[in-house]
């Protein structure tokens, strides 16, 4: 399973989640109504006390995302980790990725186009990329199955070239 994966969405695999629309839409959608309360969360408080209160509802919303794809996957392993890469995080090729590693307790794979960080760009909101998207990963991953651990050095969103995804299920 290693090697450049460019997502082609499969129909009968369809994920029952995205109810006919594709993460990438979703956040796509949502991302003018997101920026504009974080313009105005600015102006009234500042920037660091509204980045953080954008976090933390962000990273809530993402811990009962990681319980719902559990249940609806019927399992929060790595096998259905990688069913999340493919079905629901690069659906409509919104990441050009290669997996580095995959087994039973590891999967290592390098994003190298992120239509989400194009996105935001072409939004004019790329500021608050790393909020919308990036910072949903851990707590996602978390609540999906507490003994995930994601270790990631550097992001597309914040300039890089690649995102460096090294996602471990520890013993436990």
């Amino acid at each position: 399973m290693d090697g450049t994966h460019k997502n082609r969405k499969d129909d009968s695999q369809a994920n029952p989640l995205t109810k006919g629309i594709s993460t990438l839409r979703r956040r796509e959608i949502q991302s003018p109504l997101f920026a504009g309360l974080m313009r105005v969360l600015i102006q009234e408080v500042g920037d660091e006390k509204a980045l953080e209160v954008a976090s933390r509802a962000i990273k809530q919303d993402a811990i009962l995302s990681g319980k719902k794809v559990a249940e609806q996957f019927k399992g929060n392993g790595m096998k259905e980790m990688v069913r999340i890469l493919k079905e629901l995080w690069a659906e409509e090729d919104a990441l050009e990725y290669t997996i580095l590693e995959q087994s039973d307790k590891r999967l290592s794979f390098d994003v190298t186009r992120c239509r989400y960080a194009e996105s935001y760009e072409r939004l004019g909101i790329k500021e608050f990329g790393c909020v919308f998207s990036c910072s949903r990963d851990e707590p996602f991953l978390t609540s999906f199955n507490p003994r995930l651990k994601l270790f990631r050095t550097q992001t597309i969103m914040e300039g890089a070239a690649l995102c460096d995804f090294r996602i471990v299920l520890e013993d436990g």
